[in-house]
């Protein structure tokens, strides 16, 4: 295990498979991996929570899934179903995708009342990661996406979905710190292929890292692409 001046790296890796073609043989792997390795948890889309939280049965690794994921344009009430199903499959953690249309078009409440529905459905049961997909932002936006997700109760804010036009950035993990203060969780993700980018995202404020390349990372080797 990989331990260094920021602690064990291993504890703040959500290891990430998100992917459309993904199969049931890969979902065990990253689940035994995530276990041998003690990440943080494992994120895996919706329809795979339930054997991820089977396979993880009795270990300390949560299992993560994502809500709105990617666009973020599905309707309130089909995040808040999402959330509250994959928590009954076995979800302890949900990272959802804000209405990044809305936040452009400064429909704030719109916004605000899209974060309260997952937090709401996942309150005591389930933290909640809040992705704003930082590539598509200008830095007000960005600033704005994160003071609501501080107003709707979310636990996390996020970088990216790994499926836009790009990942975290140390600027924007340093950004979104300084924004929500201390006592939110900012998760880096996308990109994050090496020990050195997931040190760097931690040392600008990183509270958790996402990344397809959390055996890799912990091996002091560079992963190949995000998710």
């Amino acid at each position: 295990m990989i331990t260094d001046q920021f602690g064990n790296i291993a504890k703040t890796i959500d290891h990430t498979l998100l992917k459309a073609e993904i199969t049931k043989e890969e979902i065990k792997k990253l689940c035994e991996e995530a276990r041998a390795y003690e990440f943080a948890s494992v994120c895996v889309n919706p329809f795979w929570v339930a054997y991820a939280s089977e396979q993880l049965e009795g270990t300390k690794v949560k299992v993560c899934t994502v809500i709105g994921f990617p666009l973020g344009a599905t309707t309130t009430a089909v995040k808040a179903f999402e959330t509250k199903d994959a928590i009954e499959n076995g979800a302890t953690e949900v990272d959802m995708v804000i209405n990044i249309g809305a936040l452009k078009a400064g429909d704030d409440e719109t916004v605000l009342k899209d974060i309260q529905a997952v937090t709401a459905s996942a309150r005591g049961k389930a933290l909640t990661k809040v992705i704003i997909e930082t590539s598509l932002l200008t830095d007000e936006e960005k600033e704005r996406a994160c003071r609501l997700s501080v107003e709707a109760g979310a636990d996390y804010v996020k970088t990216s979905t790994g499926f836009s036009t790009g990942g975290a950035t140390e600027e924007d993990v340093r950004l979104m710190r300084k924004t929500v203060g201390p006592d939110i969780g900012v998760k880096a993700s996308g990109g994050v292929r090496s020990q050195e980018d997931a040190l760097s995202m931690i040392k600008a404020g990183a509270t958790r890292i996402g990344a397809s390349s959390g055996v890799q990372i912990v091996q002091g080797l560079k992963g190949k692409s995000d998710y």
